[in-house]
């Protein structure tokens, strides 16, 4: 498991909609670990939750296949490599600021291109396959690309359960669609309690003890415990939990979200920079440790309590129907990312558009392994930045 999520945490480049397209096709297509419909609800889950939905998954995944070893595996794999630039770029070692750097990142963003429109097409083919899913996709994309924010998205899926209710009725369950985890409901009610006494208790602590190491934990968990969406989403909360206090100044707090720009992996991971360079707690290696673990925990606690009743929920009279529409929606959802942020941040020239696609064409056609993808989307993002700098 450590080795599978670590060979992603070090090609996964693209941001959490991306992530999502790597892990399919790693753990649905290549190893076959889970099925489409699985892993579809998955997503649908992680993306209601609050925390990073594409770490979430990752978690999931190691959770289902070799219990919670190999959740912890699969979060440490994806996660540290990122974490582990991160701190060193804290320390003053500046290797993700090489010449053509910017090409260098382009580039790999094309291939983040191929790998999710990979990623919406066969998902397509798999729940949409009559008018009223198709339909339901299609109004998951208007809702989320006119709202254009996390809000958008949990609406999205809501409401394309409530759609799946009334066009899908008679659906069966997906075959597939079940993906058995080792949370007993005991571990699920300690787990939602653990994550509400530390939202409220930490706050608490921090006030009664005068602690800097509380106050820091606490911080990077409200951080994590109240953002929905992951990714970018979380930046102005980092920002007011450390800037405006004046434990790191905002030049050192812009470098570093810089160079966390140049990192696979999960932007979370931004909070190792940040423990690392704090003015107050532990600071250095144990001050990165303590805000990556803080920010992480509450979105892998939340997960922990409410999968049970995800799968309980899944079972009830009618939820055929509901779930195709969530699927359905689910590739909405995915179909709007495509276009914004990743299109749109990505594609600008005709060239942009040659790297995407020949990426696409290996991908599907040839059936490459991503990791090729990545290289020659890299290749093609250093020839655009040299014939037109």
């Amino acid at each position: 498991m450590l080795r599978a999520f670590a060979g992603l945490g070090v090609r996964s480049f693209g941001g959490p909609i991306a992530h999502l397209g790597y892990f399919r096709d790693e753990f649905v297509v290549r190893r076959r670990w889970l099925g489409e419909a699985a892993y579809a609800d998955l997503v649908a889950l992680c993306q209601f939750l609050p925390g990073p939905a594409s770490s979430q998954v990752g978690f999931a995944i190691g959770l289902a296949r070799a219990g919670y070893p190999g959740a912890v595996a699969a979060w440490a794999g994806f996660t540290l490599p990122a974490a582990a630039l991160l701190v060193a770029f804290a320390f003053g070692v500046r290797w993700l600021r090489l010449p053509l750097e910017a090409a260098f990142l382009h580039g790999l963003q094309l291939v983040a291109v191929a790998i999710v429109a990979q990623a919406v097409i066969a998902m397509a083919r798999r729940f949409c396959a009559n008018v009223a899913t198709a339909a339901i996709a299609v109004g998951a994309l208007v809702l989320v690309l006119a709202g254009g924010s996390a809000s958008a998205q949990i609406g999205a899926i809501a409401a394309g359960g409530v759609a799946g209710l009334v066009l899908c009725r008679g659906a069966a369950a997906p075959a597939g669609g079940e993906l058995p985890a080792p949370v007993s409901r005991a571990a699920a009610g300690v787990a939602l309690g653990t994550f509400v006494l530390l939202l409220f208790g930490l706050p608490a602590l921090r006030a009664a003890t005068g602690s800097a190491t509380a106050g820091l934990f606490e911080a990077f968990y409200r951080s994590g415990a109240l953002v929905f969406g992951g990714g970018h989403v979380v930046l102005p909360l980092l920002r007011e939990a450390v800037v405006t206090p004046g434990w790191v100044s905002d030049a050192a707090f812009l470098s570093g979200y810089g160079a966390a720009q140049a990192v696979p992996g999960p932007l979370f991971s931004f909070a190792a920079y940040l423990g690392a360079v704090v003015q107050v707690g532990p600071g250095g290696i144990a001050g990165a440790a303590l805000a990556l673990s803080a920010i992480f925990l509450p979105g892998l606690l939340l997960l922990i309590g409410t999968w049970p009743l995800w799968q309980g929920l899944k079972r009830a009279p009618h939820a055929g129907a509901a779930v195709a529409g969530v699927h359905a929606a689910v590739v909405g959802l995915l179909a709007a990312a495509l276009y914004t942020p990743i299109w749109t941040t990505a594609v600008h020239t005709p060239g942009d558009l040659v790297v995407a696609a020949l990426g696409f064409v290996l991908l599907v056609a040839l059936r490459v392994r991503p990791l090729v993808a990545v290289a020659v989307g890299a290749l093609g993002g250093l020839a655009l930045g040299v014939l037109h700098p």
